[in-house]
């Protein structure tokens, strides 16, 4: 056996990879929105079989509440003020130094997402939200891109894989997203780390077959667990193909990867905040930043991150002018604080 393999041996000695699926794996490069819940168990899984490329993509910074289900993070790296795909890729590399770990600290939306994905082989997603989830699949539609859904809540969750062409894609199933309080968040409801880990982990075997060219293997169904009521479904959805009138592949309108739909201001999941996005090409001055904000009181630092507070609100401002506002709910109250401190 080639030495450089060896690591991967017991993956190999399985029939369904074996070293051709292996080498394939070592030579794919995989596009990972979120690096949240489960986006630390999809990037442990596949850094550790060996996909050779895994950009990281997460607008997000480490809080404590994080660490019951994300997976790479640790109680340093929360002290840090560490972003979630630069702690991440650290640790990554930690675990297998010859897989190219490339992390991304931005905001996935209309406007870069197709540079995000261009060049990989795969998309997955680990967000939590499912603006991103349809902006996804309209891009991997438009670009004839693999993907794998899933996602958590509470003590359930449902993954599914889309091959543009050969299976559904998102909006055949779910053609519209859920309206404000139609669904609950992991605020209101929560959400269990072995349900995280169980989708993840679905997703992640979706990832290897599909990388090792073993398309014949893809599950073409959509799974539903609900690990503490106990429920398993399979949901037969291979007929909706063709036989619905699917805006996306079947119209070809890609409305959240033209901006027709979609937001720069989220509410996010898990937490009493809302992000408000800053697309004008900038990076700020945290130097200056900090000496204008002084007045207010703590300000601390770091490449990553500033992050300071103000009238009950915490703001952590990242470098291309995106800012995270913890303490409210509001998004016109976000956009208004972001104005008055942050500015335009």
């Amino acid at each position: 056996m080639d030495p450089s393999l060896e690591r991967y041996s017991r993956q190999m000695r399985f029939y369904g990879v074996g070293e051709e699926g292996q080498r394939r794996l070592l030579h794919s490069h995989v596009t990972l929105c979120g690096c949240g819940a489960l986006g630390t168990v999809l990037a442990n899984s596949l850094v550790r079989a060996g996909v050779g490329h895994l950009r990281l993509v997460d607008r997000d910074f480490i809080e404590t509440s994080n660490l019951q289900r994300q997976v790479l993070f640790d109680e340093h790296d929360v002290a840090e003020n560490l972003p979630k795909a630069e702690a991440a890729a650290r640790k990554l590399g930690a675990i297998n130094s010859s897989v190219y770990v490339e992390p991304v600290v931005t905001d996935i939306d209309h406007t870069n997402i197709v540079e995000l994905v261009k060049d990989a082989d795969l998309i997955l997603d680990g967000t939590d939200n499912f603006e991103i989830r349809y902006l996804i699949n309209d891009t991997a539609v438009k670009l004839n891109k693999p993907w794998v859904y899933g996602g958590c809540l509470g003590s359930h969750g449902q993954t599914m894989t889309i091959l543009p062409g050969q299976t559904p894609c998102l909006r055949c199933v779910f053609e519209a997203a859920p309206a404000p309080g139609e669904a609950g968040t992991c605020e209101t409801a929560g959400v269990l780390g072995p349900i995280v880990n169980l989708i993840a982990s679905l997703q992640a075997i979706e990832a290897i077959k599909i990388l090792t060219g073993r398309l014949d293997q893809v599950n073409r169904d959509l799974l539903y667990f609900d690990v503490w009521d106990n429920v398993q479904k399979r949901i037969r959805i291979a007929p909706l193909l063709g036989k619905v009138d699917c805006p996306c592949c079947r119209r070809r309108r890609f409305e959240w990867l033209e901006g027709e739909q979609g937001s720069h201001t989220t509410s996010l999941c898990g937490r009493n905040a809302v992000q408000v996005a800053h697309r004008a090409a900038t990076t700020l001055d945290f130097e200056r930043m900090a000496e204008q904000l002084e007045a207010l009181g703590d300000v601390s630092y770091n490449r990553f991150l500033l992050r300071f507070q103000a009238e009950g609100h915490e703001f952590t401002v990242f470098p291309d002018g995106r800012a995270i506002i913890k303490g409210t709910n509001d998004v016109d109250k976000a956009r208004t604080l972001y104005a008055r401190y942050i500015g335009h």
